[in-house]
């Protein structure tokens, strides 16, 4: 039930938009072994005149890519540092970004405060 919402600063390639969002759909699920239909992911694009760094202009190659992940039940400690290392990189690799650049926000667990269809998410 991982639900992903992705802002990519700068452009994605033409028409690669919906197949960009599929491809870290598909990424996340692989990495999280997450049966099909069970990721979503929001996609948006941000302007790199929209976006800034402290201290001047943002370097030319800097393409950064922030992730906000709901779980039902994150990991913690040395599993969750793992995990956040393997979605920079699928995230990254799906749209043809840096690991580096990819920059995950991990939400609150979804136990007891999601519902889905109106059915509270519970173990």
């Amino acid at each position: 039930m991982p639900i992903l919402e992705v802002e990519v600063v700068g452009a994605l390639p033409r028409g690669g938009r919906p197949s960009a969002a599929r491809r870290v759909a598909d990424a996340v699920a692989t990495v999280l072994g997450t049966p099909d239909g069970h990721a979503w992911v929001r996609l948006r694009c941000l302007s790199r005149r929209d976006y800034a760094e402290n201290g001047g202009a943002v370097p030319a190659g800097v393409r950064p890519v922030f992730v906000r992940l709901l779980l039902a039940s994150p990991p913690s400690g040395r599993r969750q540092a793992a995990q956040a290392a393997a979605l920079a990189h699928a995230i990254g690799e799906a749209l043809g970004r840096e690991d580096a650049h990819v920059h995950l926000l991990y939400e609150p667990p979804a136990l007891g405060r999601i519902a889905f269809g109106g059915r509270i998410l519970v173990r």
